[in-house]
């Protein structure tokens, strides 16, 4: 045989075995909820990409956006992300808790306009996040869900204090331990380096300290299995400016590109602290991460996390090897750049 000829059969041979290798995993796509305090920061918008782009691929289905910061131009750049996506109708709940009320570098998106026409369209109708959570919850399978959080823990902290209503018999609490399998989780800090004097560096994290009572609330009581991304998780794995820059480019108007440029632009390379959330939740056997013994970790008063290893815990957090940083960057990259299943013109 022609030694040039091999190396063709071969692939396509391996091409043809593409469709059954990927049917066997994805004959059930992972249902998720992602509740967001998108606008305060822009890890929030590619880590909502990714979700549209691994939903692409038949590897989740987003039921509802949650949103925990109070304003409403969060739920309308929302809706126009989602709307980019071809999934203009997926159900958007917010929060009235006056936690960071302020428009945010980004949001303000959804107010251009050429020709009088919108660059990102969105329609959104927003309802109580807890009544939508309720919803949702009430309608799934059994141990279907998992609820990425990577705001404030606002939304979750009231869902588990809601009550018996006509949406279900179930308490909040009840709910989620019987239609939850997990929370993936982006708050709190656990393995921060040393400072400069080479003393433990503490560390009381954004998503804690902004809502710190219900941070601990859900520590506390939150059923199921949780694992949490730590601060140090994201700041290990940097987006590189250059993706921004470049990957984008199949559309005009990009409104993950945007809003990096609106929020701080190349060449600075944002820490990739939500998307990490996403993707272990997704994707949780795939060792892009290691994963902490079980424990339980506790929010003091003062904001800090801490990590007590118990045999029987339901917390684990992240870990990474130096390998998986560049493994994870990659695949990070991947799927927050990859276009629509039907690219927007």
């Amino acid at each position: 045989m022609n030694a040039h000829i091999l190396p063709i059969l071969t692939l396509m041979l391996f091409a043809l075995n593409l469709p059954a290798m990927g049917d066997d995993s994805k004959k059930n796509p992972q249902k998720i909820i992602f509740d967001t305090d998108i606008g305060n920061d822009v890890d929030d918008v590619l880590a909502l990409g990714m979700i549209h782009a691994l939903q692409d691929r038949n590897e989740c289905e987003l039921l509802a956006v949650t949103i925990t910061k109070d304003h409403s131009k969060a739920a309308a750049f929302t809706d126009a992300v989602n709307t980019f996506y071809g999934r203009g109708n997926i159900p958007i709940g917010v929060c009235r808790s006056g936690i960071t009320p302020e428009e945010g570098k980004f949001n303000s998106l959804v107010d251009l306009r050429e020709k009088n026409d919108a660059v990102f369209p969105q329609d959104v109708k927003a309802e109580d996040a807890v009544v939508l959570l309720r919803q949702v919850l009430s309608k799934a399978e059994d141990h279907s869900l998992v609820i990425v959080q990577v705001g404030f823990s606002t939304n979750l902290a009231n869902l588990l204090k809601s009550s018996p209503d006509e949406i279900s018999e179930l308490s909040g609490i009840e709910l989620v331990q019987k239609k939850v399998s997990l929370l993936s989780i982006m708050a709190g800090a656990f393995q921060m380096p040393p400072d400069a004097e080479g003393k433990p560096r503490i560390h009381r994290e954004y998503n804690v300290i902004k809502d710190l009572q219900s941070a601990r609330f859900l520590s506390e009581k939150w059923p199921t299995r949780v694992v949490w991304s730590g601060f140090e998780i994201g700041i290990a794995i940097p987006y590189p400016h250059q993706s921004i820059q470049h990957d984008f480019e199949y559309v005009l108007h990009h409104p993950l590109k945007q809003a990096y440029y609106a929020y701080n632009p190349p060449p600075h390379d944002r820490p990739t602290w939500d998307l990490t959330s996403v993707l272990y939740a997704i994707r949780p056997h795939r060792n892009y991460f290691k994963l902490s013994s079980p424990g339980v970790v506790q929010v003091n008063a003062d904001g800090v996390t801490t990590f007590q290893p118990i045999e029987d815990g339901r917390h684990q957090y992240l870990q990474l090897t130096e390998a998986q940083k560049i493994r994870v960057k990659e695949t990070l990259v991947c799927l927050a750049s990859q276009p629509p299943q039907a690219t927007p013109k």
